[in-house]
């Protein structure tokens, strides 16, 4: 297969962006996680800036918890009101995320990418998680917030990610039964980690 793509979900504080890039840099590959939102802003013309504020917009509206807005590949066109909406905001991010699945070899984190790429055949997808212990330990290194502050926010982090991945998708994000690999990184560590994914590509795909 000449391009393999590697979707990478993961809790905050896993280690699950440090391990992409590990992979990616093992295997010569590109790396994207919010460089997706500057290549949307340049496929569509809409300000990369928009991208960034949609996603403030749903993390701060109640309605986002409840309703559901599940993708559907349908791009708004621009001479709609609804054309800076939040949804077709992520219909430019997905439209993104399909091009580069195919036309190269990548990692790819967050995003709802593993949906997106669901029906792809060359791709796999991966959930990285870790206990509560490891996740607050890896946080607690990068902010200067109290132990207290940085539990709240971590809770906080991943509630939204996994309300998100439900408004777009329908799923559950932590239902193991939509990822090829659940990695335990508080076990394994990073190299590890990175060990497993290029032995699963191997296996799967050479």
């Amino acid at each position: 297969m000449d391009n393999i793509v590697i979707t990478i979900a993961r809790q905050y504080g896993s280690g699950g962006k440090t391990v992409g890039k590990m992979v990616a840099e093992e295997l010569g590959i590109p790396f994207y996680s919010r460089d997706i939102l500057r290549l949307a802003s340049e496929e569509s013309g809409i300000s990369e800036s928009l991208f960034g504020e949609a996603d403030e917009r749903i993390k701060k509206s109640a309605l986002f918890r409840i309703s559901r807005s599940v993708y559907d590949g349908e791009l708004i066109p621009p001479d709609s009101d609804d054309f800076v909406s939040t949804r077709n905001l992520f219909n430019y991010q997905a439209k993104i995320i399909k091009k580069l699945a195919e036309t190269e070899s990548c990692v790819i984190v967050g995003r709802c990418a593993d949906y997106i790429l669901r029906d792809y055949p060359n791709v796999m997808s991966v959930f990285v998680h870790a206990n509560p212990e490891f996740c607050l330990e890896r946080a607690m290194e990068r902010n200067s917030m109290t132990v207290r502050e940085m539990e709240k926010f971590i809770a906080k982090t991943d509630k939204y990610r996994g309300d998100y991945y439900k408004y777009y998708t329908g799923r559950d994000w932590n239902d193991a039964r939509h990822y090829d690999l659940c990695l335990d990184c508080s076990k394994l560590g990073f190299e590890k980690c990175k060990d497993e994914i290029l032995a699963y590509r191997k296996i799967r795909f050479e």
